[in-house]
């Protein structure tokens, strides 16, 4: 089994290790990939404040890690708040990136020291001008990526340019100070087309906020997006960074706003490897299009591999097993029709897997034991350890 290059020397002396004393399944997370990531990051956005999506994996090792790194952070919740303010870290390296919060939790993040806001309509406008007086805010623009991303962020989130425009003359006129525009351009963006789209949607805000209120932006959040190494076709990070950067110039020329860039899946997730256990292997017939062989194992949608869904996310599996590789289905442990991880996409795995081998799922590091469910089927939690060299 040869695993990628990018994970730490003795990543599997840690698996060997794991495997022979904790049960599957589980995560096991290489902290020096994630290093290896936020410095690629900082040098390849060097004008940029990155802002760590803490909800694409909030352990607590790789909150330590990115504090001391240097990161800012990107929160959704009190409870995330609370998690990373017990690292000390700063509140003015805080954003409540969240467009749907409580007036109680804007309050919260407040009285803390929180003074960014995102928002995307009149109503939470007014909740954090009410309950945030005179704090920075930012307004998300909706922006549909949803061709060429594995999970789309449409529709929920944001709002179009001349709400946007609204806004900032509304939070003006309520005391804030109408700071910047946001976007998302789809979690596992691989189009990079679709930033030079949403750049150029952002300076036209700019320019009409500025036409129409006399009001001067000073920042961008590019949002997430930049994929991370799954089995769709991605272009390397070097050439998401340098583009990005060149529509931002192109766009902006002289008058550079600040940059603000909030990665999550980019971070952290090449940085996981979930070991499972196979339950049973068995042949039955189903539909013609469909392999006869089914994989059953004690990971699956709703304990780790929720982002299979629709098989959007791909991941790379890899097994120590040899033999002829022949199409399977791969489906998880619970009582539940919707817990078939791959269908439609057949991966072939060897045709001497067996009950108790072992299935290791590659780029797991992000949304996986933060989606997993507490206790469906009575099954806890996705366990998660980390390793560093």
């Amino acid at each position: 089994m040869k695993l990628p290059d990018y994970f730490h020397s003795n990543i599997k002396t840690d698996l060997d290790r794991l495997i022979s004393t904790k049960p599957t399944p589980f995560l096991v997370v290489d902290l020096s990939v994630i290093e290896k990531r936020y410095r690629e990051m900082v040098e390849g956005f060097p004008m940029a404040d990155v802002f760590y999506a803490v909800k694409a994996n909030p352990a607590n090792d790789v909150v330590q890690l990115l504090v001391e790194l240097g990161s800012n952070f990107d929160i959704a919740s009190v409870p995330e708040l609370e998690k990373v303010l017990s690292f000390d870290v700063e509140p003015s390296r805080i954003s409540f990136g969240n467009t749907i919060k409580k007036k109680a939790d804007i309050e919260y993040f407040y009285q803390k020291g929180v003074r960014l806001f995102a928002t995307d309509c009149e109503a939470d406008l007014i909740n954090i001008a009410e309950a945030a007086p005179g704090s920075s805010v930012y307004f998300r623009l909706l922006f549909d990526g949803s061709a060429t991303a594995d999970w789309p962020l449409t529709d929920k989130f944001g709002c179009k340019a001349n709400v946007a425009v609204e806004l900032a003359a509304k939070a003006k006129e309520l005391g804030l100070k109408p700071y910047g525009i946001s976007f998302h351009v789809g979690s596992q963006q691989r189009d990079i087309e679709t930033w030079r789209q949403a750049i150029l949607a952002t300076k036209a805000a700019f320019d009409q906020i500025k036409e129409q209120h006399n009001i001067s932006l000073e920042m961008i959040n590019l949002g997430g997006g930049l994929p991370a190494s799954y089995i769709q076709h991605t272009h390397s990070f070097s050439y998401y960074a340098n583009s990005i950067l060149a529509f931002i110039k192109d766009s902006f020329a002289q008058d550079m706003p600040r940059i603000l860039i909030e990665p999550g899946r980019s971070l952290v997730g090449d940085s996981g490897i979930i070991v499972s256990e196979v339950v049973l292997v068995t042949d039955k017939k189903t539909k013609p299009e469909y392999p006869d062989r089914w994989v059953y194992t004690d990971v699956g949608t709703f304990n780790g591999l929720i982002e299979t869904i629709g098989e959007g996310t791909k991941y790379p599996i890899l097994t120590s097993k040899e033999g002829n590789n022949k199409k399977v289905i791969l489906a998880g442990p619970t009582c539940d029709s919707m817990d078939i991880m791959y269908k439609d996409h057949q991966y072939q795995l060897p045709d001497t897997l067996t009950t108790g081998d072992h299935i290791f799922w590659l780029s797991t590091g992000a949304y996986t034991t933060s989606y997993s469910s507490v206790e469906f089927n009575g099954l806890p939690p996705l366990t998660s350890y980390v390793v560093k060299n």
